[in-house]
């Protein structure tokens, strides 16, 4: 970094020369690009901004107009400030002119009372500047370093997020050019006060170029994208004018990402990546609700209003295809309930957080909303209509605390629906019934003791229990039972009087017939196969 005019001020060659500051106080924070000795009154037309010009001021007018102008035209130029040896010119004191004008501009305004030697004080400020560009050279080569083999390794963009906050110290934010927070890592600070109305203060941050520095909102924005496909924006949060390596890694973090991007798009989206991470936190429920709740809102999901869990399920599992085949339409069938949520307005957070359920949580109108699930679900369908689905809605939930629950019972009631019959568009709690209550028990030993009990010499024999099942499946209709296992009335009866004895039960007895359907029903539950 360029080293300021306070840190030149402080080195040996201009201390000895009793450098005292006599205007512009607040401009010795400038940095210094140059040392420039000038003796010319319109030296401002041959600087490019940075200079330290030093001078004894022989060249310069007595005239209280021209002295100012010389302030006025170096100042114009962006100079760093100006240093006044005493002696030649002046005797003890700067003109009065030549001090206002630079009080007016904060033009740092230097008078050295002992003669000092400009060359050696243009060497050392030249030799700083060196060792500065030498050591930003470095940073930048270790910044890309970095960078490079973190898009090597197809890192996600939590990664790339967390090296870029450990590089700068400030927190930093992925969005969407929609203003919609992906990602983020605070960098130790609030993420709640990081987030808080994210959308509306990232619109006043217009974009202009591929990197800018806003001031009003304090923040470095670049665009992130390849190819002609801008689908972002990383935002460093910067306090004041960012350094050169701030803007490098911002730049860099950018490209990871944008590559990571590219890399990953026969995979799900960065919006489901995020999405997922905020539902499986949710599930976990070890996670801060607060937080959780201004992530969401950072996605622009504000969770406020009633919340209902959603579990869709293809009743194709991964055991019926390749595993990475039944990824992908896990993937494809979150992208279409994210799309059917935005059609019908809905904001929600989709993902896939197992290999077999797509979770959704939904915020709902306060009226109307079975006509609006209902309308996501047709849609649903039609966008994937090659892959029959059971649609699942949790009972709905007053706060983010209630996520969890609505969330684990949707799942619950889309596991127990997969065997019913009904093909309804929404499953819901009530509906699933005795099997919803069997899927809530299932692994209790409790149940698995009844079950074995109940049909524990049968549980060996799949001809016998299927011959049970239709018996209770058709209410006990031994004709009708007998055709839906494709046997003759003479070769089912037989097997029926085959469980009666191995059971010792009679089929005659709705107590038996009740007790042995519901051991059945829980045995398909824990066992699907």
């Amino acid at each position: 970094m360029l080293p300021t005019v306070a840190e030149v001020l402080d080195l040996p060659e201009l201390r000895q020369g009793k450098p005292r500051v006599v205007a512009g106080a607040t401009g010795l924070d400038g940095r210094v690009r140059w040392a420039h000795v000038a003796e010319l009154a319109d030296i401002a037309a041959l600087l490019n901004g940075g200079e330290l010009v030093l001078t004894t001021g022989i060249a310069l007018s007595d005239a209280p107009e021209a002295l100012a102008r010389y302030v006025d035209e170096l100042a114009a130029v962006g100079a760093a400030g100006l240093i006044v040896e005493l002696g030649r010119r002046w005797r003890d004191r700067l003109p009065s002119a030549l001090v206002d004008a630079a009080h007016r501009h904060d033009l740092p305004l230097v008078a050295l009372d002992v003669e000092t030697r400009f060359v050696r004080v243009t060497e050392a400020v030249v030799a700083r500047i060196r060792d500065a560009q030498l050591a930003e050279l470095r940073t930048t080569q270790v910044i890309h370093e970095i960078f490079t083999d973190l898009t090597t390794a197809g890192a996600e963009p939590a990664e790339v997020l967390r090296e870029a906050a450990r590089l700068t110290e400030r927190p930093v934010v992925l969005e969407t050019m929609a203003h919609q927070v992906l990602a983020y890592d605070s960098a130790g600070a609030d993420p709640v006060s990081l987030l808080s109305d994210w959308a509306e203060r990232s619109r006043a941050a217009v974009q202009s170029g591929r990197t800018r520095y806003h001031p009003e909102q304090r923040w470095l924005t670049t665009v992130v994208g390849a190819r002609g496909d801008d689908w972002g924006r990383l935002v460093l949060v910067s306090p004041t004018a960012p350094p050169h390596r701030h803007v490098v890694v911002a730049e860099r973090a950018a490209s990871a990402l944008a590559v990571n991007r590219l890399a990953a798009r026969d995979r799900e989206s960065l919006e489901r990546q995020t999405h997922r991470t905020l539902l499986t936190e949710l599930l976990g429920g070890d996670a801060d609700p607060a937080d959780l709740a201004a992530r969401a809102a950072g996605l622009g999901v504000a969770l406020t209003g009633p919340l209902a869990g959603v579990a869709v399920r293809p009743r194709t599992t991964s055991a019926a295809a390749p595993a990475l085949e039944s990824q992908q339409a896990l993937r494809d069938l979150s992208e279409a309930i994210a799309s059917a949520a935005r059609k019908a307005k809905l904001p929600a957070l989709v993902g896939v957080v197992d290999d077999i359920t797509v979770r959704a949580l939904v915020v709902l109108p306060e009226t109307g909303a079975d006509a609006v699930l209902g309308q996501v679900a047709a849609e649903v369908r039609r966008s994937a209509p090659a892959l029959p689905v059971v649609i699942a809605v949790g009972s709905a939930a007053r706060s983010p605390g209630g996520a969890r629950r609505t969330l684990s019972e949707a799942a619950q009631v889309a596991a127990a629906a997969l065997h019913l019959a009904d093909d309804r568009d929404v499953h819901r709690l009530d509906d699933v019934r005795l099997r919803g209550l069997l899927h809530l028990l299932r692994d209790d030993e409790r149940v698995t003791a009844f079950v074995e009990r109940e049909l524990g010499a049968l549980l060996d024999d799949r001809r016998l229990l299927d011959a049970l099942r239709h018996f209770c499946d058709h209410g006990g209709n031994k004709s009708a039972a007998a055709a839906a296992a494709h046997l003759s009335r003479t070769a089912y009866y037989a097997q029926l009087a085959r469980v009666e004895q191995l059971l010792g039960v009679s089929l005659g007895s709705p107590e038996s017939v009740v007790s042995l359907h519901v051991a059945l029903l829980a045995r398909d539950l824990a066992d699907p196969s």
